[in-house]
């Protein structure tokens, strides 16, 4: 972060000073919400969560050598005190974000891919000079304005990831960090359950493209051509508009894709500069897309065709439980792609997984996909369906959220001992330590809550 003094921070935030001896004492360290994450000169923001009050910590932060804390009410510490903490979290980093004009802000949102679309940019963009990108998936309220106070009078690029629970959720990201560029990957059925209808969900990531300056002042919005909502967005914004997809209408495009044995892909990338060839280290024949709109923000500002090529194809997985492929030792493959889980994301780990079939069988140990609302059930039983038509050898749904996905193989054909239903992901635990054996290939995939992940980490780490 660039350095504040708590006057400053003050008046950025709308916020009173209390019990500060100096106001020209500044924030020259980190920006947290976790007490534990304080570093001398840091900046501690309370917020108060479903199980704790960061309130409570405001002593112990300042102990630790935090110069204040952002706070809702006196802490008996060092404090600049505001209405509401999160609201004055986002002014704070807006505020920082209207300090770095050198800044160029990419703006990444998408019903599903967005951490790993980051992450290629991360990777892709260097060259442009130091960036600033999230960790892991802090595309929230509290996790933009985290992202954004990284920042500082150095950054070139920063990579802001927008998700959103609600209509008017990327609108109020994009008003902490304005986008340069933006990109819509795809939309799909996530959160459908909150946002009631898929063409509500499509008006709700609609907002990134809107939030963009014309074209005059370097606006770019990168749309997903092969996805027939996303195009229809073009309309909605007067920045540059750079399709990207499989389509030969796009402006950045993929010819000639082709899987290896290992599920990554290769193909000839075509953009208005030209083409090269691509190889990509991350799996999935869905990585193609993401892959894609990085190499129109890479297009956009600046980059040849063959630096965004070769930078791609050297790209490597960065976020947890993202497609994260384990060859265990005893010759079973593991594949926990379980940190989240919509309709559209399980179909495209289940077709992977048709794909890396080797000399054994594939394995789905599928968990439940949260916050589909009404479609829950069709949803899941579409998902049992189509690991019968992809010819899974093996289908275990775990936890009673993930009974349709067993009811929908049952009904498309499958027979008990082909698909099965446990329990829990210790019974899961169980049933593939007796019966895995070399050669076998295992998906583990499940929104975050379901567990899934850590079952994954258990197959990894106890053959």
């Amino acid at each position: 972060m660039i350095s504040l003094t708590l006057a400053e921070v003050a008046a950025a935030t709308g916020g009173r000073l209390d019990a500060v001896r100096d106001p020209e004492t500044r924030v020259t360290g980190p920006v947290v919400t976790d007490s534990r994450e304080i570093v001398p000169g840091g900046l501690f923001v309370a917020r108060q969560g479903e199980a704790q009050d960061g309130h409570d910590f405001a002593s112990a932060a300042v102990e630790s050598g935090a110069v204040a804390v952002l706070a809702a009410r006196p802490v008996g510490v060092p404090a600049v005190v505001v209405d509401d903490t999160e609201a004055a979290f986002g002014r704070l980093a807006r505020a920082v974000v209207d300090r770095l004009p050198q800044t160029t802000v990419v703006g990444v949102t998408g019903s599903s891919g967005k951490t790993t679309t980051k992450d290629l940019l991360a990777q892709v963009l260097e060259p442009l000079g130091p960036l600033v990108a999230p960790p892991g998936s802090y595309n929230s309220e509290v996790g933009v304005p985290l992202t954004v106070l990284r920042a500082d009078q150095d950054t070139r690029t920063l990579v802001v990831e927008m998700g959103a629970r609600g209509p008017g959720h990327i609108a109020y990201l994009c008003g902490i960090a304005p986008p340069s560029v933006g990109i819509v990957l795809n939309v799909g059925s996530a959160h459908l359950g909150e946002f009631g209808d898929r063409d509500t969900i499509a008006r709700a990531k609609a907002e990134l493209v809107q939030a963009l300056p014309p074209a005059s002042a370097g606006g770019t919005a990168i749309l997903n051509a092969d996805d027939q909502v996303v195009r229809r967005m073009a309309d909605q914004t007067d920045a540059t508009v750079l399709m990207v997809g499989e389509s030969v209408h796009a402006d950045i495009r993929a010819e000639d894709v082709q899987l290896d044995d290992t599920g990554r892909a290769s193909f000839r990338l075509i953009a208005p500069g030209g083409g090269a060839d691509v190889s990509l280290r991350l799996v999935g024949e869905h990585q193609v897309g993401n892959a894609l709109a990085v190499a129109a923000a890479g297009h956009a500002l600046g980059l040849p065709v063959d630096v965004v090529a070769a930078r791609l194809s050297a790209a490597q997985p960065r976020s947890r439980w993202r497609m994260e492929v384990t060859e265990r030792p005893d010759g079973v493959t593991v594949v926990n792609d379980a940190y989240n889980a919509n309709p559209e994301s399980m179909r495209a780990a289940l077709k992977t997984l048709a794909q890396l079939r080797r000399n054994g069988r594939t394995w789905a140990v599928l968990g439940e996909m949260l916050e589909l609302g009404e479609s829950s059930v069709a949803e899941h039983d579409a998902i049992g369906r189509l690991a019968v038509r992809l010819n899974v050898s093996r289908l275990v749904a775990v936890g009673d959220g993930a009974r349709a996905i067993h009811q929908g193989a049952m009904l498309e054909g499958s027979w008990d001992g082909e698909s099965m239903l446990v329990q829990d992901t210790d019974a899961a635990y169980a049933l593939l330590r007796d019966e895995l054996r070399p050669g076998d290939v295992v998906l583990v995939k499940s929104s975050r809550d379901a567990g899934l992940r850590f079952l994954g980490e258990r197959l990894v780490e106890t053959p």
